[in-house]
């Protein structure tokens, strides 16, 4: 498209979330591209602020979201936003960054699950023309699994989003429908179970494996700097509360490296609840004769998941309840920090800085 060309649409508007700085940069970028095609009016907005002025929304008006995929889903802020977001007959792009990958000089692409599904399906029923859905492999920013990538790796995978976000913006400029989202559908769908059971349990539990080390200087950057405000201070230290949504930031943006993710003390709670209590409750159930022994024998798949399900959350509230005590003690607080594989000096932070 050149600046001489008939514009389809008077405004661009792109509203983003982003932890690292993925989905800020591909909505950056989407509006870059759009101004050196000729349009001048176009915002970049924030999702995370807490006043959204809508005013700009017009007739003729395209719209986009870009955000991260969180557990094979939208982050709940997301998939909020975009269900009070007003209604309106116009069209629509959405773009949700993914865990991309480099092996040798191969390019692997992450997974999205229901990321793009549900955002898509919200803004169909309240009018919109979804005219490009696709997800963009940007860096994985996923520090609690793998260390961040090096330089090479990270410019590898920059590059080729690049040029696959110019393409995306160029054809959407043109009304051209990019529905690119369509060929991972299949796979989507079989990860729907997963994408629930992140959304409904999955990711409280992860709000309770982060934590400051003895390094921390309660600098406090990381509690204004928290996207959804889940991070205060309890006993003059950083707390992560059940509204965390793992995106990464505040780990990956701390100066001292002082946030870690509890590895050691994790997989202590993950056994104890999901393993051994369970298994002491049900059997007590038993003994007591709760439970007759036929029920026992015949359901204990069954009663057990139950009783995981039910007391997961308790335990792990309370386990993180009696780690943030712990870290109090400096000697302690030593221990845990040495049982997380993030205080290795390998296990490189990441943050999305190249400039568009």
């Amino acid at each position: 498209m050149t600046k001489n060309t008939k514009k389809k649409y008077k405004k661009i508007l792109i509203w983003n979330f982003s932890g690292t700085g993925n989905a800020r940069f591909s909505a950056n970028y989407i509006a870059k591209t759009a101004r050196e095609a000729g349009y001048h009016q176009v915002s970049v907005y924030n999702i995370a602020d807490k006043q959204q002025d809508y005013s700009e929304i017009q007739n003729n008006c395209l719209i986009g979201f870009c955000f991260p995929t969180h557990g094979f889903n939208a982050p709940p802020i997301v998939l909020k936003f975009i269900w009070n977001f007003p209604g309106r007959k116009a069209d629509v792009f959405l773009l949700n960054t993914r865990a991309g990958m480099k092996f040798f000089n191969i390019h692997t692409p992450g997974i999205g699950g229901l990321a793009l599904w549900l955002p898509a399906l919200i803004l169909l029923i309240k009018g919109y023309n979804p005219i490009g859905f696709r997800p963009i492999d940007l860096p994985s920013n996923w520090i609690y699994l793998h260390p961040g990538l090096n330089s090479n790796a990270k410019q590898f995978i920059q590059n080729r989003s690049s040029i696959t976000l110019r393409n995306f913006t160029h054809k959407i400029l043109k009304g051209k429908s990019v529905l690119n989202g369509w060929l991972w559908f299949p796979l989507d769908i079989m990860l729907v179970p997963i994408s629930l059971g992140y959304y409904l349990y999955g990711r409280f539990v992860l709000s309770k494996t982060y934590f400051a080390s003895y390094k921390c200087t309660n600098c406090g950057l990381c509690i204004r700097n928290c996207p959804v405000g889940a991070i205060k201070y309890v006993n003059n230290r950083p707390y992560w509360t059940f509204s965390c949504e793992s995106c990464m930031r505040c780990i990956n943006h701390c100066p001292e490296r002082a946030i870690e993710t509890a590895h050691g003390y994790s997989f202590l709670i993950w056994w104890l609840a999901f393993s051994i209590v369970p298994m002491f409750i049900l059997n007590g159930l038993l003994k007591y004769r709760i439970i007759s022994a036929e029920l026992y024998h015949e359901h204990y798949s069954l009663l057990f998941n139950i009783i995981t399900f039910i007391f997961g959350f308790i335990i792990f509230f309370f386990g993180y309840l009696i780690l943030h005590q712990l870290l109090r003690v400096r000697i302690l607080n030593k221990l845990i920090t040495f049982t997380s594989f993030t205080r290795f000096k390998f296990w490189k932070r990441y943050k999305n800085e190249y400039p568009v």
